[in-house]
């Protein structure tokens, strides 16, 4: 077979194959079509996911596109002010958990994590205010507020147990994970 015979059958061979594909784009392959009747993976799951695994700017990136579909709502707000928590970033994460309380007066998780916030900066007292209310909310349920009310109280009477071995008092933090379920993650 001649060169230009066997360029001819190539060149036939290329465009059958485009021709099964739907159009030739530029690369010579066309993307995979999208099922728009599927729904993508919500943003807070992926971004709960993320937490658990201590990628926390992964999360808050979950977080944001999860806003940019739900709305900067309560239950977002309070994920992005617990993502902001794990990374250190205490005032922007005590502003955030504010600005969900304001959207929901009653919703428990950022209550509690803003009583994190307060504790992790030092104000027990109104940590404890904040504990409280999350308490009574949540009809004392949760053994993690429980304890982080318990942690509080302690805290502002001075007498808070430390640990023998390190000399330190312990570190706490509740995180969200679903429509009701807390994880208090602990440096113990």
């Amino acid at each position: 077979m001649g060169v230009a015979l066997r360029r001819i059958v190539f060149l036939l061979l290329g465009l059958t194959l485009a021709g099964c594909s739907g159009e030739l784009s530029s690369t010579g392959t066309t993307p995979p079509a999208v099922d728009g009747a599927r729904q993508g993976v919500d943003g807070l799951e992926v971004g709960h996911r993320l937490m658990a695994a201590g990628e926390y700017e992964l999360a808050l990136k979950a977080y944001y596109r999860a806003a940019s579909v739900q709305g900067m709502n309560a239950d977002v707000l309070s994920a992005v002010g617990s993502a902001d928590l794990q990374l250190g970033r205490l005032h922007q994460a005590e502003l955030v958990l504010r600005r969900a309380i304001e959207e929901d007066p009653t919703f428990v998780p950022a209550i509690n994590n803003l009583g994190v916030v307060l504790m992790e900066r030092g104000e027990f007292g109104e940590a404890r205010g904040v504990f409280q209310t999350a308490f009574e909310l949540d009809s004392g349920n949760s053994d993690e507020i429980r304890e982080n009310l318990r942690t509080a109280i302690a805290r502002t009477q001075n007498s808070v147990y430390v640990d023998p071995v390190t000399k330190d008092a312990p570190k706490f933090n509740l995180v969200r994970r679903g429509q009701g379920d807390f994880v208090l993650l602990s440096q113990l």
